[in-house]
């Protein structure tokens, strides 16, 4: 089917018209930018280097330190320059392939919350199998799966939303390109692309929503049973955790399924945020840097490279 677009780029939204407020919002964008780098990529570091932590957790947390790096570069740093420039133009492209990355990236940091999930469950109330659930060729066939599937995923709801005429207006309210705000920008008829999504968050998110809610109702029925120091060093774990994928399912919801009406808030400039930057800058804290092991490891990194440089 022939694309029938109409215009040839776009026009991303800044957070704020001024040039002082656009550069502390680029200096803050940037901050964030460059902890997440550096938080997950010593992570990443950590997990390859360290032969005691070559274990099921340890491989997913390094494979969701990798997404998160190329998931937060997607949108930050082009917002970032947009703003320093005031050039806030993407062709349109650009702009399909900016809608692509995030949804792939979105979607497979989605399953793979999801398999850490199960992979904490099966450690805490099934660790018998968990030789057998969480074995190397599992772990890599799931990871696998979580990638090629999020291809099919972010390729169909792509390629959905470019089919459509944009003869309405070229200037996106938002400061990168995602889906919602194009469809707003269609003069074409865009139920199929709302049933398109609405299906998604159906089969998609509440799947995965039902299998993390399923797996930490028998992780903290399972923990129940154990010493309360023991308790305490789950919850402390668990309970954040389920805090940034409650923030990262409702702030998807939120925008995706939000009727399509043209009037715009700061407030719809904000929510992509709790989506797109959010989850990447907290999984290092959440995830690695409050468990012990990582920690120790991350001690030996740095003081090994320190006396080197000596």
């Amino acid at each position: 089917m022939a694309n029938s677009t109409t215009v040839t780029e776009f026009l991303l939204m800044n957070f704020a018209d001024r040039w002082q407020l656009r550069l502390l919002h680029s200096m803050l964008f940037l901050l964030i930018y460059l902890v997440t780098l550096l938080g997950n990529l010593l992570i990443v570091t950590v997990t390859t280097l360290d032969q005691k932590l070559n274990m099921p957790m340890y491989f997913f947390l390094r494979n969701l330190s990798v997404l998160d790096m190329c998931y937060v570069t997607v949108t930050v740093p082009n917002a970032c320059v947009n703003s320093l420039t005031g050039n806030s133009t993407i062709s349109v492209a650009g702009c399909a392939t900016q809608v692509f990355l995030v949804i792939y990236f979105a979607y497979v940091e989605l399953v793979f919350l999801t398999i850490m999930a199960r992979e904490c469950y099966v450690a805490i109330c099934q660790p018998l199998h968990y030789p057998v659930v969480m074995s190397h060729q599992c772990c890599v066939q799931m990871t696998l799966t979580s990638l090629l599937s999020g291809l099919v995923c972010a390729g169909v709801h792509t390629g959905q939303t470019f089919q459509l005429t944009f003869c309405q207006s070229n200037v996106i309210q938002q400061f990168f390109c995602d889906v919602p705000s194009l469809l707003r920008l269609s003069c074409s008829d865009t139920s199929s692309n709302f049933l398109l999504i609405l299906f998604s968050a159906i089969v998609v998110i509440g799947g995965c929503l039902i299998f993390i809610t399923m797996s930490y109702i028998h992780i903290f029925s399972t923990v129940l049973r154990f010493p309360i120091r023991e308790q305490g060093k789950v919850f402390s774990t668990c309970v954040p955790h389920i805090l940034v994928v409650s923030v990262f399912l409702s702030s998807i919801l939120s925008v995706y399924l939000k009727p399509l009406v043209n009037s715009e808030t700061i407030q719809d400039m904000i929510l992509p945020v709790f989506y797109t930057i959010v989850p990447p800058f907290l999984n290092p804290i959440i995830y690695s840097l409050r468990n012990t092991q990582v920690k120790e490891a991350v001690k030996k990194v740095i003081l090994r490279n320190f006396y080197s440089w000596k």
